[in-house]
């Protein structure tokens, strides 16, 4: 059975960690202070109901996804959903993961789900077919269930397994983990509004 994971950062977990163990939380390292002449940080609306985010990532080649996950909660913490309010799942691989984020849904906890997963050449499918399906089966859930869900699931048409092709998918998947944050923050609020104006009859 799955677990919900507690993040920590990659070269913390175990080697053996199997698809269902749960991570061991660690204290995050201070934050240096910035410099006096460092920009001041951007400045994010906060959200009027607390907001609660499932992210569920694959556990194939799991170091590289992790840059997601580390990306993405860093940068919805910025966005005023603490990590705390991120509850993280882990599923053998990127196939398994609608049906997760579709039962995730129905339970009514989560106010946004996110799916991660890295879809190579390999197995008995192919990886065009796999995150197509992914893709249209994450859209069903979010249309049927009027749960927002945001997919990180990339599928690179050329992929090695050279340190060369993961050094640059790490940083890869790191850019998507705040570009899926941003997308997941900015899409709450508006459905906050949104779901505000039909209640009061505007719309």
């Amino acid at each position: 059975m799955n677990q919900i994971l507690q993040d920590a950062p990659t070269d913390t977990l175990p080697a053996d960690t199997s698809p269902t163990a749960t991570i061991s939380a660690d204290s995050a390292p201070a934050e240096p202070s910035p410099p006096d002449d460092a920009p001041p940080a951007p400045s994010h609306p906060r959200f009027t109901k607390p907001q609660r985010v499932a992210f569920v990532q694959s556990a194939w080649h799991r170091d590289v996804v992790a840059e997601c996950r580390h990306a993405f909660l860093d940068e919805i913490a910025a966005r005023h959903i603490a990590r705390d309010r991120v509850d993280i799942f882990e599923v053998p691989g990127s196939f398994e993961i609608p049906l997760h984020a579709q039962l995730l849904a129905k339970t009514r906890r989560y106010t946004a789900i996110v799916a991660a997963g890295l879809v190579v050449d390999g197995g008995i499918y192919r990886h065009e077919f796999v995150a197509d399906t992914v893709i249209k089966a994450l859209m069903d859930v979010q249309l049927r269930t009027e749960v927002p869900v945001f997919s990180a699931v990339l599928t690179p048409q050329q992929f090695h397994e050279t340190q060369a092709h993961f050094d640059f998918f790490r940083k890869h998947f790191a850019t998507k983990g705040i570009e899926v944050a941003t997308a997941c923050a900015e899409t709450l609020l508006s459905l906050e509004r949104l779901r505000s104006q039909v209640a009061a009859g505007i719309i």
